[in-house]
């Protein structure tokens, strides 16, 4: 394992993806966003507290197609793979940007499981 972040760089990928990824977040205009925080791919999105929490907007990036985890109640926090691609991230943040900057956030309805 250790071998492999050696030889195909992803420490550095982290790095260097991880400044991008910080970078682009804090770009996107939203009032909800309090604060972005980064260690290479580890990313959390501090919301304010008039967000009403983290969990809906998580709920909400995972209809779209992105997993994340709500802690702290109003910190969204992404820790994608080391492997992952600049064309990867582009996908997401367009999803991120999309539910951050929505007028509404609605909330996902759990179905019951059969």
């Amino acid at each position: 394992a250790l071998k492999v972040l050696v030889e195909e760089n992803l420490v550095e990928n982290s790095a260097r993806l991880g400044s991008y990824l910080a970078e682009k977040l804090e770009a996107i205009d939203s009032d909800i966003i309090k604060e972005i925080r980064a260690i290479g791919l580890w990313v959390g999105i501090e919301l304010a507290p008039e967000a009403g929490g983290a969990r809906r907007y998580c709920e909400a990036l995972q209809e779209l197609g992105i997993l994340c985890k709500e802690t702290h109640k109003h910190v969204i926090r992404f820790a994608p793979p080391l492997v992952i691609t600049q064309d990867e991230i582009d996908w997401a943040l367009e999803r991120i940007a999309q539910v951050l900057t929505a007028d509404r956030v609605v909330e996902a309805t759990t179905q019951p499981v059969a």
